[in-house]
């Protein structure tokens, strides 16, 4: 998607519907920088916002994406590729997600491993720090691990091997489940069958 071409589409449809940047701002319940940033092609709108902004400007969601106004004819095919583009981006967002969880893993151990270590090493001659080493390399064990499974559960969802539906589950089952790698066995919130859940990166 161009950015820019989509910023500068909102910055007409906006002066078309008569609102200043802070007036929509105001309505969006955002502030004035962020509509300045979609402007300026910095960013783009967030998708929860995405339907109240067109219904503003009186633009469609393809409009939007494709930052200009669409003729019937060419519609479909239109939506067909924003949705393709879309996709993309939902699997390339979640990638790095799981690639973050990935690094912060092995840095959690590596730091933890080391502190520990060095907490075992030095026991004989300072009690007290080999105690403060190995309780912090302790800590951030769980913490790594915490944050780790929580990059885990927002990237992208789980798909049931039974119902192929696939679905976000509670942090808790997450937390909980059983797993190899980042396929875990949880119960399907759809069929209710248990199972080992690979994660996927799209919702199709």
């Amino acid at each position: 998607m161009n950015q820019e071409k989509i910023g500068k589409f909102i910055a007409v449809c906006r002066k078309e519907s008569g609102l200043t940047q802070a007036a929509l701002a105001e309505k969006l319940g955002i502030t004035d920088r962020a509509v300045s940033k979609w402007e300026t092609g910095k960013s783009l709108p967030d998708a929860s916002i995405m339907l109240e902004l067109c219904g503003l400007l009186n633009i469609s969601v393809n409009e939007l994406l494709t930052g200009e106004h669409i003729i019937m004819d060419n519609y479909k095919d239109i939506a067909e590729q924003n949705l393709v583009e879309m996709h993309k981006q939902e699997e390339e967002a979640n990638r790095k997600l799981l690639a973050a969880e990935a690094f912060l893993v092995t840095l959690t151990v590596v730091a933890s491993l080391s502190m520990i270590l060095a907490g075992i090493l030095i026991g004989e001659l300072h009690t007290v720090m080999a105690v403060v080493l190995c309780s912090l390399g302790s800590l951030i064990t769980l913490l790594g691990i915490f944050y780790g499974l929580k990059l885990e559960h927002d990237a992208g969802y789980y798909e049931c091997p039974e119902c192929k539906e696939r679905y976000v589950p509670s942090m808790k089952a997450v937390v909980m489940a059983p797993h190899y790698g980042t396929t875990r066995k949880m119960k399907c919130p759809h069929c209710g069958k248990k199972g080992y859940h690979k994660k996927v990166l799209t919702k199709s």
